[in-house]
This record gives structure tokens, sequence and C-alpha cells, in this order.
């Protein structure tokens, strides 16, 4: 049986190639490539099992980010191979997530977006290609600093028009094209 750390060196390998075959490869975050060039991200692997577990790693995470210069760490993706794998889950995490983001009086601080194999957005259906903007290997709570989404967003005016433009990219490669692109 793998140890934890070789465990937890696949769930990032995984984690490590998407971002940069999907997010960054196919530019569906034009802010991703900067601080992943700079290694300016944490990845973190939680061994929560079930949503209480992922909270209390949620905040410990939450304050480790806003304790560390953004310099050193601008990001941190929160990683959970063992908890939420229901999409149905994760959404009701999400709920209880941006609670605690409150709770810790880090609103308008930090924000999180959310990333998930089975990602669903509202009003589509599963096997949408336009659904695949948001699908990664495992759930994932991305913790972004605003400080830093507001100067992406002022060097990268169009921000409005990322959403769009991934669908469109997905549309293109189809499902055949994600797949090839997740093979490693």
């Amino acid at each position: 049986m793998p140890s934890s750390a070789q465990s937890h060196d696949a769930v990032i390998a995984a984690t490590r190639h998407w971002l940069t075959a999907a997010v960054i490869g196919l530019n569906l975050c034009p802010f991703a490539k900067a601080v992943y060039v700079k290694e300016q991200i944490r990845y973190a692997v939680s061994d929560a099992e079930d949503m209480e577990a992922v909270l209390t790693d949620l905040e410990a995470e939450l304050q480790a980010l806003v304790a560390t210069d953004p310099s050193a760490v601008d990001t941190t993706l929160l990683i959970l191979p063992r908890a939420l794998g229901n999409f149905l889950d994760f959404n009701d995490c999400l709920f209880f997530a941006d609670r605690l983001i409150k709770q810790l009086r880090l609103d308008g601080i930090i924000q999180i977006a959310s990333f998930h194999p089975h990602y669903q957005f509202e009003g589509s259906e599963p096997g949408d290609i336009e659904n695949y903007t948001n699908r990664a290997p495992y759930p994932i709570l991305h913790l972004l600093r605003e400080d830093s989404i507001d100067r992406a967003v002022q060097a990268f005016p169009e921000a409005e028009e990322i959403y769009e433009r991934n669908q469109e990219t997905l549309r293109r490669i189809g499902l055949a094209g994600w797949n090839a692109l997740m093979k490693r």
C-alpha cells in the first residue's frame, strides 16, 4: 500500500497535469500561468473524508494563506481526493465554505473558485462539454486572494469574456480533444 506522502504526490501530479494541460494549456484562466511559473501555488491535499473535516482543513488553509506573503504563496488549491465525490454534496459544501469565509472575516479578502470531476453548471446536462471548464481530477477548492484577482482583471480588461471564450474553446476541441488532453 502506498504511503500517504506517495498518494499525496500522485494527487498533486494529477492536479498539476490538469492545471498545465487544461487551465494553462487551453488558457482557461489567463491569470494562472503567472502564479504557476513563479511557483506561487500551494497544493494542499486533504485527507478529509467528510464535509466537517473538509471545513476544518479549509479553515486551516484559509488562515495559512492570509498569514503568508503573497509573493511566496499567492493562491492555494485545496484538493479533496477522499471527500465530496458527489457533486451535489460538494456544491452543498460551497455554501458552508462561503459562510466560513464570512465567519473568519475574510469576505473581500479571499474567495473560493470550485472545480470537481462531475462539475455541472445549473441548467446544463451532465455531459455538456461546457461543464468541463470547471472539471478537475478531484474536488478542489481554489482559494484566491481578491487583491490578486483585482490586479489580474486590471491587466486583462476583458475578464468578463473569459467564461464565453472558455466554452467556445471546449466546444471546438470536444470531448475527444479533452480526453486526449487529460491522458498522461
